[in-house]
């Protein structure tokens, strides 16, 4: 008799999810553009690039540079922009069985909660995942998500803007992760995830300048791993909300590290330009492995690390 496969399925911020398997913002495209590659009826969710009230052009090239176990990228959050979004690539996504989460930034909190409202419309749109990463153009240029009470404050008013679940985005570029977690988590966060990209830079030696127009971007990819697990158990050790992890997700084995870790879920990011289909072999091989473990359910798997 052939075993039962294993119980994949989970319940986060008010969302019922198939699998723990998501698609990073800003790696995914609108979801469209992998059809012919990934089963996206397979995927636990669909995390789409960030979207702006407007159309942004994004930062000049270059803007992508490959670096040891990683990537560097200073796209600049190029995007259509929600309305375009709306009119277009939300049509195709209506169609599949498959919860569609809108990641959503801005420079200012009026930017944030225009496109909460604008979302809150949206009965297709399973939930909003909000980029705290963005510099707040009314507080100098620091980012939301460095300042708790900044962080605090935008949930907040998020909150009373809109029905959905809500999943904060938080920065690793901080001195304490987990201040910015309880402090989104006391004002209404359904969930964080974590981690956005650590800042880096590259310099071409030949010429002495940056190979980045942008000079920095964001290091993801399978360096940024380490930093990512030792944040996301942080991080789940110290709130009740769930937490979903990000950073440098290449193969089920990696996945495995961020559920032990107190991760409820997770999203594959950088390893969908190694590999486009990176998602449906890391749901094999979490199935693989549980039947191997003769672990029935994901959720006996979640936060289960020994200490001791």
């Amino acid at each position: 008799m052939k075993n039962t496969p294993p119980d994949l399925s989970l319940r986060i911020a008010g969302l019922s999810l198939r699998n723990p398997v998501m698609t990073a913002s800003g790696t995914f495209g609108y979801g469209g553009e992998f059809r012919e590659l990934v089963d996206l009826e397979r995927l636990g969710a669909i995390i789409v690039k960030g979207l702006s009230l407007e159309p942004a052009p994004g930062n000049p090239p270059p803007r992508i540079v490959e670096t040891p176990c990683g990537m560097l990228n200073a796209i600049g959050l190029e995007n259509i922009g929600i309305k375009a979004f709306r009119a277009t690539r939300l049509k195709f996504l209506r169609q599949l069985d498959t919860p569609i989460i809108v990641n959503i930034y801005g420079q200012r909190a009026e930017d944030y909660l225009a496109l909460a409202d604008i979302l809150d419309d949206e009965p297709d749109i399973s939930a909003v995942e909000v980029n705290i990463s963005c510099p707040n153009v009314k507080a100098g240029g620091i980012a939301f998500g460095v300042d708790p009470e900044a962080a605090a404050d935008l949930t907040r008013r998020l909150r009373s803007r809109t029905s959905k679940p809500l999943i904060l985005k938080l920065s690793p570029n901080v001195t304490d992760i987990v201040a910015i977690a309880r402090a989104v988590e006391g004002e209404g966060a359904d969930a964080v995830s974590l981690i956005n990209t650590l800042t880096g830079m590259a310099i071409d030696i030949d010429s002495r300048r940056p190979k980045l127009a942008n000079i920095t971007g964001g290091l993801s990819g399978p360096a940024i791993r380490p930093v990512a697990v030792r944040m996301v158990w942080q991080v789940a050790e110290a709130i009740d909300i769930p937490v979903i992890g990000i950073g440098g997700i290449m193969n089920g084995r990696d996945a495995l590290e961020f559920l032990i870790a107190g991760a409820s879920a997770f999203q594959v990011g950088t390893a969908n330009f190694v590999n486009p289909r990176a998602t449906m072999d890391i749901i094999d091989e979490l199935q693989d492995f549980m039947q191997n473990q003769q672990i029935t359910r994901l959720r006996d798997l979640i936060g289960s690390l020994q200490l001791d």
